[in-house]
């Protein structure tokens, strides 16, 4: 899927975006302005964003251009998730992401959270520009950024214990993934004045498509390739058991299940036990069942759809869900 060709087909609504996104970064502190257009220039997909523009056309073909607060809370969500992935790279010492140096292995932990704090600050001040009176879009940010924290700690939790099952799993990555793309779409919907309907149904889209895209990117965590420039079995050195460890266990048995939980928790002392763990998952079937469950989330929000009137916007929003179950990265 050509992600470049949908930006250009949103024309001046991503453009409208993308200023969103510069104005609300600047600042007279020149350190600060590189900084931030440096992340800008490895900025990848900014789905997100697409998604919020997306819904706000598709619930609304008729309007000839956008509100500003489509645009605002489009550049919100990029602002907020990159605002995350700075905080995250700290937590879990990553060097790299998306093939190219983190801000915090260039300059250190301490920036690459102010930075995360400022893009988040940022991203806050770009809601309640939108939001006029009416609180509703706020409060679905502030729940996501709710999400996001009680995801991390559960998710740190789990690890130490190393007895994730598949409703944890399932929260987890619904509080660190899926909740954001729920703000992005639902915040996308009110902005154009949406039926309560129609926002519902960017609730469910955004729920059953961030867990895909989770799902997804944790199959790539066994099956990828390192040419993506993400490194393969780091969730398993990091003690998270997702959805092809889960579905390797259900194929393997209680014994082998708790064997290889040992193993996870007891991985930080031995490292080894990463390919051992990942011949497990192959040798057990774990990455078929982890697709099956991706494509009955991608088929969900495909489904939902239907309610949706006739449009490009809602053509595009099908393909960016197959697309999340077919990307390579």
């Amino acid at each position: 899927m050509d992600i470049k060709a949908i930006k250009e087909y949103l024309g001046n609504d991503w453009v409208a975006v993308q200023e969103h996104i510069t104005s609300a970064l600047r600042s007279d502190i020149d350190l600060l302005n590189a900084t931030n257009d440096s992340i800008l220039s490895h900025s990848g997909k900014q789905l997100r964003p697409l998604l919020t523009v997306l819904f706000a056309r598709a619930c609304n073909p008729a309007l000839a251009a956008l509100p500003a607060s489509s645009a605002g809370y489009a550049a919100a969500s990029e602002l907020l998730h990159n605002a995350t992935l700075l905080h995250d790279d700290v937590a879990d010492d990553s060097h790299q992401r998306r093939g190219v140096p983190t801000i915090m292995s260039l300059m250190g932990p301490s920036v690459s959270v102010l930075v995360g704090d400022y893009w988040l600050v940022k991203a806050m001040e770009l809601i309640l520009d939108g939001s006029g009176d009416d609180t509703t879009v706020i409060r679905l940010f502030s729940r996501t950024l709710s999400d996001l924290a009680e995801g991390e700690m559960l998710q740190l939790q789990k690890a130490q214990k190393g007895d994730t099952d598949e409703q944890d799993y399932l929260r987890i990555i619904y509080n660190k993934t899926g909740s954001l793309f729920v703000a992005a779409c639902v915040s996308g919907a009110i902005s154009v004045g949406a039926t309560e309907e129609y926002r519902n149904v960017a609730r469910e889209y955004a729920r059953t498509l961030g867990l895909a895209f989770q799902i997804k990117d944790d199959i790539l965590d066994y099956a990828g390739t390192e040419s993506v420039g993400k490194p393969l079995g780091v969730d398993i050195l990091e003690q998270k058991i997702t959805m092809p460890l889960l579905g390797a266990f259900v194929n393997a048995g209680a014994d082998e299940e708790m064997r290889v939980r040992a193993m996870v928790r007891d991985i930080l002392d031995h490292p080894e036990y990463r390919d051992d763990i990942v011949a497990f998952v192959k040798e057990n079937g774990g990455l078929d069942y982890a697709v099956e469950r991706l494509d009955d989330y991608v088929n969900q929000a495909v489904k939902v759809l239907e309610v949706l009137p006739d449009s490009k916007e809602k053509e595009l929003l099908v393909q960016l869900a197959y697309f999340t179950a077919k990307r390579i990265m």
